[in-house]
């Protein structure tokens, strides 16, 4: 509707001059459209990765209640799981942020998305290295007794202990503020404070500790990440680019820029083939590769093929890309019969989703690579259509490995192809779980932990509305992911996470503020002064969020201003000011006037009959007009006032 008006009002003439250009209409559109970008329910622009691990990890879909056997480069997202075994460690990359976890941890994503990531950490020993933390983002770590909000980049160490009712928070670098029993305590860097007990909550602060061999581990892993070379080609927000230089080179093509080429890859290797296919909400169909650097150069930017092999092109540098769950084109005919086929998308191919997005989201996830004004499908020549990869229904449906599921077909198969955004296939069990059959024996932990309740300073959203209820919608329309819409439907209204409580919630807990206050008792702990606080409290984080809120409205708000105040020059190169359109305006008024006076006599005679009016109504004349066309235009009269006396 907002684009047919913006139509009419380019063919629409408004005192005589054009307003704008379809593709200028079109900026504008993405520009107006951006504060809805919300609203519209685009997917999150982020997603946490897990990037390392040793021994025995398990992971847990957020829409199932079954665990596997983690693997590398598995996409995390709000309500996913993940427990790491005894004697065993894992790392996850969430943009700027590392999370390192040690043996007997489990943690959980309440929330993840592009201004916020909320962790819940029901048990064990987790560090964050923080690198930046961005204007109106959210970082905090739910407890069983405490929620703890980063409140900028640093250092931060979290350990629970087995029963749950024992904190211990370290700040080495950074500050943060701790919320629990109806108060917050602000922790600066060099600090560490403990919280004892569930229901009745002290605090004391402690001396740090010296690092033990898990701070040792998670420091060589900080110090070989802050010197990867690749950082001087992708952000470092681009989620699995320290793996890239251990694995490849980099080099600088004339026509694409930055160039990275895998190394020890098979002759006949391409892209997205060595890996599975999984689903994943709310994005669909998501690629998982088996390489150890096998996650950014698939969820990011482009593939080429040229002389010296496959290559990626990241394209131009961004603060903060868009996360894809794949960037390839699905391929579709008779002569592929009843397998999938795909290949990945070149430099300058438009990526569309097959998840419901808005404008916004489609010019900033193709940022990198193509002018998102001049998005057709079927009109891109697509390089890399002859690298096509095809499998059966049954080995794509299960997540069965690709390479060893392959089907072959004849070389001119895509001659009689279509080219396609999606594939028609409706998930199983199986394609959630990334695993056609279970591993035996899988890891998990204890059921008392799956069910313990955190503390949150800030509302998460509700779980995930299990597969099982989803499945028979995702029948009706097969390849495509549930909307918000079709999800609010199965979701009961005003539905909350179970597993958490609000940080200023209490039966009859308490705080203290001080070290001295800790472990004694307070009388009147049900007292009308501690009630005021606690609503106090609440009242705070109501109006915490809603800055937060305010502040993320301002930097679109900032975003649409950049836009506006960059698109008028274009436009004022290509069309006339108002300054300009008035010059010959100002002319044409200037030229009749001279042709009046010499070139266009009609004019004069078309002034004489006026005379004549006034000589035969000399009453009306002198009542109508005044004596200054007698004086300035008329000679005469002044000769002819005498007569009149004469003849009387």
């Amino acid at each position: 509707m907002a684009y047919n008006y913006l139509r009419k009002l380019y063919v629409r003439k408004e005192r005589g001059q054009r307003l704008m250009k379809p593709a200028v209409l079109l900026c504008c559109l993405m520009t107006m459209t951006s504060h809805l970008a919300v609203a519209q329910s685009d997917p999150p622009s982020r997603v946490a990765r897990l990037s390392y691990m040793e021994g025995t990890v398990s992971f847990q879909p957020g829409s199932v209640d079954e665990w596997v056997a983690a693997e590398i480069n598995r996409p995390i997202t709000t309500g996913d799981g993940l427990w790491v075994d005894d004697g065993s460690r894992a790392e996850v990359h969430i943009g700027a942020a590392r999370l390192r976890l040690s043996r007997q941890t489990g943690v959980s994503f309440l929330n993840l998305d592009e201004s916020t990531v909320q962790i819940q950490l029901d048990r064990g020993t987790l560090r964050i290295d923080l690198q930046e933390l961005g204007e109106g983002e959210t970082f905090e770590v739910d407890t069983p007794n405490v929620a703890f909000a980063l409140r900028r980049g640093g250092e931060y160490r979290f350990e629970v202990n087995e029963p749950g009712d024992l904190t211990r928070i370290t700040v080495r670098a950074g500050e943060g503020e701790a919320s629990g029993g109806g108060q917050t305590v602000a922790v600066s860097a060099g600090q560490q404070v403990r919280y004892s007990g569930t229901d009745t909550v002290s605090s004391v602060f402690e001396a740090p500790g010296p690092p033990d061999d898990f701070d040792r581990w998670c420091a060589a892993r900080e110090t070989r990440e802050q010197r990867a070379e690749s950082a001087k080609y992708v952000s470092r927000e681009t989620v699995g680019y320290e793996d890239l230089d251990d694995h490849g080179t980099w080099r600088t093509d004339a026509e694409y820029g930055p160039v990275w080429s895998p190394r020890g890859v098979a002759a006949d290797w391409a892209p997205y083939r060595d890996g599975r296919w999984v689903w994943m909400d709310p994005w669909g169909w998501t690629w998982v590769d088996y390489a150890p650097w096998g996650f950014a150069p698939f969820h990011y930017g482009r593939w080429v093929f040229a002389s010296r092999g496959w290559g990626w092109v990241p394209g131009p540098m961004v603060r903060r890309p868009v996360y894809a769950p794949a960037l390839v084109v699905w391929v579709g005919g008779s002569s592929f019969g009843t397998g999938v086929a795909w290949f990945p998308l070149g430099p300058r191919e438009a990526y569309v989703p097959v998840y419901r997005t808005s404008p916004l989201y489609m010019r900033r996830i193709n940022v990198t690579t193509v002018n998102v004004t001049n998005i057709n499908v079927t009109r891109i020549n697509y390089v890399n259509r002859g690298h096509v990869t095809v499998v059966s229904r049954e080995a794509f449906v299960g997540a069965r490995p690709v390479a060893r599921s392959m089907v072959h077909v004849p070389p001119d198969a895509m001659a009689h192809g279509r080219v396609t955004n999606a594939v028609r296939i409706a998930p199983q069990r199986a394609s959630v779980l990334g695993r056609d059959a279970l591993s035996p024996g899988v890891a998990h932990p204890p059921a008392a932990l799956l069910s313990r309740p955190v503390v949150a300073r800030t509302t998460p959203p509700p779980r995930r509305v299990p597969f099982s209820q989803q499945e028979r919608l995702l029948a009706r329309s097969p390849g495509r992911p549930l909307g918000p819409s079709e999800l609010s439907r199965i979701q009961p209204a005003g539905a909350t996470h179970p597993n958490v409580r609000p940080a200023d919630s209490r039966s009859s807990g308490r705080i203290g503020a001080r070290p001295a206050d800790a472990g004694r008792s307070r009388p009147g702990a049900d007292t009308k002064a501690e009630q005021r606080r606690s609503r106090q409290e609440q009242q705070r984080q109501q109006k915490q969020q809603q800055q937060e809120q305010k502040r993320q409205r301002e930097l679109q708000r900032k975003e649409q201003r950049t836009q506006q105040q960059a698109r008028p020059s274009r436009q004022q190169r290509t069309y006339p000011t108002r300054q300009q359109q008035a010059q010959p305006n100002q002319t044409q008024r200037a030229k009749p006037s001279r042709q009046q006076q010499q070139t266009q006599p009609s004019q004069t005679q078309q002034a004489q009959p006026s005379r004549q009016q006034q000589q035969a109504q000399p009453s009306q004349t002198q009542q109508a007009k005044p004596s200054r066309k007698q004086t300035e235009k008329k000679s005469p009269p002044p000769k002819k006032q005498p007569e009149p006396p004469k003849n009387q």
